[in-house]
Protein backbone atom coordinates (compact mmCIF):
# COMPACT_ATOMS: atom_id res chain seq x y z
CA UNK A 1 0.00 0.00 0.00
CA UNK A 2 1.78 3.40 -0.67
CA UNK A 3 1.41 6.18 1.78
CA UNK A 4 -1.42 8.62 1.00
CA UNK A 5 0.10 11.47 2.70
CA UNK A 6 3.89 12.06 1.77
CA UNK A 7 5.32 15.46 0.85
CA UNK A 8 7.61 15.75 -1.73
CA UNK A 9 10.41 18.33 -0.84
CA UNK A 10 13.72 17.97 -2.89
CA UNK A 11 15.16 19.78 -0.35
CA UNK A 12 15.00 17.25 2.39
CA UNK A 13 18.11 15.40 0.37
CA UNK A 14 21.03 15.09 2.81
CA UNK A 15 24.71 14.23 2.22
CA UNK A 16 27.38 13.18 4.46
CA UNK A 17 30.47 12.29 2.89
CA UNK A 18 33.41 11.88 5.50
CA UNK A 19 33.97 9.54 8.56
CA UNK A 20 33.06 10.80 12.04
CA UNK A 21 36.68 11.71 14.12
CA UNK A 22 36.36 8.41 15.70
CA UNK A 23 36.57 6.48 12.18
CA UNK A 24 33.76 4.35 13.19
CA UNK A 25 31.10 6.29 12.19
CA UNK A 26 30.07 8.56 9.24
CA UNK A 27 28.86 12.09 9.14
CA UNK A 28 25.17 12.52 10.22
CA UNK A 29 22.91 13.40 7.14
CA UNK A 30 20.60 15.79 8.88
CA UNK A 31 17.22 16.44 7.46
CA UNK A 32 13.35 17.59 8.54
CA UNK A 33 12.74 15.33 11.75
CA UNK A 34 14.80 12.61 11.22
CA UNK A 35 18.83 12.13 11.22
CA UNK A 36 21.16 9.23 9.32
CA UNK A 37 24.53 7.65 9.68
CA UNK A 38 26.66 4.59 8.62
CA UNK A 39 28.05 2.80 12.19
CA UNK A 40 30.61 0.26 11.92
CA UNK A 41 31.17 -2.68 14.31
CA UNK A 42 33.32 -5.55 14.84
CA UNK A 43 34.89 -8.37 12.17
CA UNK A 44 33.36 -11.47 12.68
CA UNK A 45 33.45 -14.73 10.85
CA UNK A 46 34.69 -12.71 7.33
CA UNK A 47 31.09 -10.45 7.87
CA UNK A 48 31.75 -7.17 8.88
CA UNK A 49 29.12 -5.79 11.53
CA UNK A 50 28.16 -2.74 10.47
CA UNK A 51 24.26 -0.58 10.73
CA UNK A 52 21.90 2.87 9.92
CA UNK A 53 21.31 4.73 12.70
CA UNK A 54 18.22 6.76 12.05
CA UNK A 55 17.54 9.57 15.07
CA UNK A 56 13.61 10.41 14.97
CA UNK A 57 12.63 13.86 16.47
CA UNK A 58 10.14 13.55 19.65
CA UNK A 59 6.66 11.72 17.87
CA UNK A 60 7.97 11.15 14.47
CA UNK A 61 8.05 7.52 13.36
CA UNK A 62 9.13 5.63 9.90
CA UNK A 63 8.94 2.42 8.64
CA UNK A 64 9.57 -1.39 8.69
CA UNK A 65 10.33 -3.09 5.36
CA UNK A 66 6.26 -3.15 5.23
CA UNK A 67 4.90 -0.19 5.70
CA UNK A 68 1.43 -1.15 6.47
CA UNK A 69 -1.92 1.17 5.27
CA UNK A 70 0.46 4.00 4.88
CA UNK A 71 3.67 4.84 4.07
CA UNK A 72 6.90 4.08 2.27
CA UNK A 73 9.99 1.13 3.22
CA UNK A 74 13.18 2.20 3.58
CA UNK A 75 15.14 1.43 0.10
CA UNK A 76 18.82 0.91 -0.06
CA UNK A 77 21.62 1.07 -2.78
CA UNK A 78 25.21 0.42 -2.28
CA UNK A 79 26.31 1.47 -5.68
CA UNK A 80 29.04 2.65 -5.56
CA UNK A 81 30.63 1.21 -3.02
CA UNK A 82 34.38 -0.54 -2.85
CA UNK A 83 35.58 -4.22 -1.96
CA UNK A 84 32.23 -4.90 -1.37
CA UNK A 85 30.33 -8.33 -2.10
CA UNK A 86 27.21 -8.13 -0.65
CA UNK A 87 25.50 -5.47 2.17
CA UNK A 88 21.64 -6.47 3.32
CA UNK A 89 19.83 -4.93 5.42
CA UNK A 90 17.84 -6.19 8.26
CA UNK A 91 14.85 -5.38 10.13
CA UNK A 92 14.11 -4.93 14.24
CA UNK A 93 10.52 -6.41 15.05
CA UNK A 94 8.09 -4.15 14.12
CA UNK A 95 5.11 -2.45 15.84
CA UNK A 96 1.48 -1.42 14.73
CA UNK A 97 1.36 2.26 14.76
CA UNK A 98 -2.01 4.17 14.48
CA UNK A 99 -1.63 6.95 12.07
CA UNK A 100 -4.77 8.97 11.04
CA UNK A 101 -7.27 6.37 11.02
CA UNK A 102 -5.13 4.17 9.11
CA UNK A 103 -2.25 1.57 10.54
CA UNK A 104 1.33 1.44 9.94
CA UNK A 105 4.27 -0.67 10.61
CA UNK A 106 6.83 0.40 11.71
CA UNK A 107 9.63 2.26 14.72
CA UNK A 108 8.57 5.33 16.57
CA UNK A 109 11.98 5.70 18.50
CA UNK A 110 15.46 6.00 17.01
CA UNK A 111 16.30 3.05 16.11
CA UNK A 112 19.89 0.62 14.67
CA UNK A 113 18.95 -0.44 10.93
CA UNK A 114 21.87 -3.73 11.25
CA UNK A 115 23.95 -4.06 7.66
CA UNK A 116 25.34 -7.55 7.27
CA UNK A 117 28.35 -6.95 5.26
CA UNK A 118 30.55 -8.97 3.14
CA UNK A 119 34.10 -7.94 1.60
CA UNK A 120 34.78 -9.30 -1.72
CA UNK A 121 38.51 -9.52 -0.02
CA UNK A 122 38.09 -9.99 3.59
CA UNK A 123 41.85 -8.14 4.45
CA UNK A 124 40.83 -4.92 2.54
CA UNK A 125 38.94 -2.36 3.99
CA UNK A 126 34.82 -1.71 2.60
CA UNK A 127 34.60 1.59 1.05
CA UNK A 128 30.76 1.35 2.07
CA UNK A 129 28.61 4.01 0.29
CA UNK A 130 24.59 3.98 0.91
CA UNK A 131 21.70 6.15 -0.85
CA UNK A 132 18.96 6.25 1.64
CA UNK A 133 15.57 7.35 1.04
CA UNK A 134 13.20 6.19 4.05
CA UNK A 135 10.14 7.92 5.32
CA UNK A 136 9.75 9.97 8.70
CA UNK A 137 5.97 11.38 9.75
CA UNK A 138 4.53 13.04 12.15
CA UNK A 139 1.41 15.23 11.68
CA UNK A 140 2.20 14.87 7.69
CA UNK A 141 4.85 12.42 6.08
CA UNK A 142 7.98 13.71 4.50
CA UNK A 143 10.38 11.71 2.46
CA UNK A 144 13.83 11.80 3.90
CA UNK A 145 17.28 11.13 1.90
CA UNK A 146 20.82 10.47 2.87
CA UNK A 147 24.12 9.64 0.69
CA UNK A 148 26.38 7.98 3.59
CA UNK A 149 30.07 7.21 3.32
CA UNK A 150 32.13 5.09 5.77
CA UNK A 151 35.30 3.11 5.52
CA UNK A 152 35.08 -0.28 7.44
CA UNK A 153 38.56 -2.18 8.37
CA UNK A 154 38.55 -5.33 9.46
CA UNK A 155 41.58 -4.78 11.08
CA UNK A 156 40.45 -1.62 13.23
CA UNK A 157 40.03 -3.23 16.40
CA UNK A 158 36.66 -2.99 18.89
CA UNK A 159 34.35 -0.24 17.59
CA UNK A 160 32.03 1.90 20.30
CA UNK A 161 29.03 1.04 18.16
CA UNK A 162 29.81 -2.98 18.33
CA UNK A 163 26.93 -3.05 21.03
CA UNK A 164 24.24 -0.67 19.72
CA UNK A 165 24.69 -3.08 16.59
CA UNK A 166 24.61 -6.18 18.52
CA UNK A 167 21.60 -4.86 20.38
CA UNK A 168 19.62 -4.26 17.36
CA UNK A 169 20.61 -7.57 15.73
CA UNK A 170 18.93 -9.25 18.63
CA UNK A 171 15.61 -7.75 18.07
CA UNK A 172 15.47 -9.00 14.85
CA UNK A 173 13.04 -11.69 13.97
CA UNK A 174 15.35 -14.68 14.10
CA UNK A 175 14.17 -16.94 10.51
CA UNK A 176 12.86 -20.81 11.10
CA UNK A 177 10.96 -23.55 9.06
CA UNK A 178 7.86 -23.81 9.49
CA UNK A 179 8.06 -27.42 9.74
CA UNK A 180 10.32 -27.08 13.09
CA UNK A 181 7.26 -25.53 14.89
CA UNK A 182 4.61 -28.49 15.04
CA UNK A 183 3.52 -28.26 18.02
CA UNK A 184 4.31 -24.53 18.74
CA UNK A 185 1.88 -23.35 15.38
CA UNK A 186 -1.52 -24.52 14.06
CA UNK A 187 -2.60 -22.86 10.72
CA UNK A 188 -5.88 -23.92 9.29
CA UNK A 189 -8.47 -22.92 7.08
CA UNK A 190 -11.32 -20.77 8.77
CA UNK A 191 -13.73 -19.58 5.84
CA UNK A 192 -12.78 -18.67 2.11
CA UNK A 193 -9.71 -16.71 1.45
CA UNK A 194 -9.16 -16.86 5.94
CA UNK A 195 -7.06 -19.03 7.73
CA UNK A 196 -6.54 -18.77 11.65
CA UNK A 197 -2.62 -19.32 13.12
CA UNK A 198 -2.50 -20.40 16.64
CA UNK A 199 0.38 -19.81 18.95
CA UNK A 200 1.51 -21.47 21.85
CA UNK A 201 1.52 -18.38 24.76
CA UNK A 202 4.81 -17.33 26.15
CA UNK A 203 5.73 -14.93 28.91
CA UNK A 204 7.07 -11.57 27.54
CA UNK A 205 5.41 -9.15 25.63
CA UNK A 206 1.86 -9.49 23.61
CA UNK A 207 1.95 -11.72 20.62
CA UNK A 208 1.47 -10.17 17.31
CA UNK A 209 1.81 -11.28 13.92
CA UNK A 210 2.83 -9.62 10.52
CA UNK A 211 1.73 -11.13 7.36
CA UNK A 212 3.65 -9.92 3.61
CA UNK A 213 2.55 -12.04 0.41
CA UNK A 214 4.46 -10.57 -3.13
CA UNK A 215 4.13 -7.84 -4.70
CA UNK A 216 0.35 -6.32 -4.67
CA UNK A 217 -1.45 -9.49 -2.20
CA UNK A 218 -2.62 -8.24 0.59
CA UNK A 219 -3.38 -9.49 3.82
CA UNK A 220 -5.28 -8.46 6.91
CA UNK A 221 -4.87 -9.59 10.68
CA UNK A 222 -7.02 -9.50 13.76
CA UNK A 223 -6.45 -10.76 17.15
CA UNK A 224 -9.10 -13.63 17.52
CA UNK A 225 -10.71 -12.07 20.79
CA UNK A 226 -11.87 -15.90 22.09
CA UNK A 227 -8.56 -18.22 21.88
CA UNK A 228 -8.15 -21.22 23.38
CA UNK A 229 -6.13 -21.60 26.67
CA UNK A 230 -2.64 -21.22 26.43
CA UNK A 231 -2.88 -19.51 22.90
CA UNK A 232 -2.85 -16.50 21.21
CA UNK A 233 -4.39 -16.85 17.95
CA UNK A 234 -5.22 -14.25 14.82
CA UNK A 235 -7.38 -14.06 11.51
CA UNK A 236 -5.63 -13.81 8.36
CA UNK A 237 -7.86 -12.99 5.42
CA UNK A 238 -7.08 -12.39 2.02
CA UNK A 239 -7.73 -8.65 0.87
CA UNK A 240 -6.21 -7.88 -2.06
CA UNK A 241 -4.50 -10.07 -4.78
CA UNK A 242 -3.45 -9.96 -8.51
CA UNK A 243 -6.09 -10.15 -11.41
CA UNK A 244 -5.90 -13.28 -12.51
CA UNK A 245 -3.47 -14.73 -9.63
CA UNK A 246 -4.88 -18.06 -7.49
CA UNK A 247 -3.75 -19.59 -4.52
CA UNK A 248 -1.66 -21.22 -2.67
CA UNK A 249 0.60 -18.66 -2.31
CA UNK A 250 3.89 -18.43 -0.25
CA UNK A 251 4.10 -15.37 2.93
CA UNK A 252 6.00 -14.73 5.08
CA UNK A 253 4.79 -14.91 8.62
CA UNK A 254 6.57 -12.67 11.36
CA UNK A 255 5.31 -13.24 15.12
CA UNK A 256 6.78 -10.76 17.36
CA UNK A 257 6.63 -10.69 21.27
CA UNK A 258 6.48 -13.86 23.87
CA UNK A 259 10.12 -15.20 24.24
CA UNK A 260 11.93 -13.38 21.13
CA UNK A 261 10.65 -12.59 17.22
CA UNK A 262 10.67 -15.13 14.34
CA UNK A 263 9.58 -15.01 10.86
CA UNK A 264 8.71 -18.13 8.65
CA UNK A 265 7.72 -18.87 4.89
CA UNK A 266 3.77 -20.92 4.75
CA UNK A 267 2.09 -22.01 1.85
CA UNK A 268 -1.62 -19.95 2.33
CA UNK A 269 -4.10 -21.74 0.62
CA UNK A 270 -2.66 -25.27 1.31
CA UNK A 271 -4.40 -25.74 4.12
CA UNK A 272 -7.79 -28.16 4.17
Amino acid sequence: MVGRRILLAASLACVATSAAADGFSSDWAVGLKSSARLLAGDAAGGRLQAGVEIKLAPGAITYWRDPGEAGLPPVFSFEGSFNLAEAQALFPAPRRLNEGGGEAFGYDHSLVLPLEVVAKDPSKPVALSLKLNYAVCEKICVPAKAELHLSIDPGAGASPYAAAIGGAMAEVPRPVEWSTLAGKAELAAAGEKIWRLCLESQQGYERDLFVEGPQRWWFGVTRDGAPPAGKSCFMIKLEQKPEGAHLPVKARLTVTGGAGAFETEVALGDQS
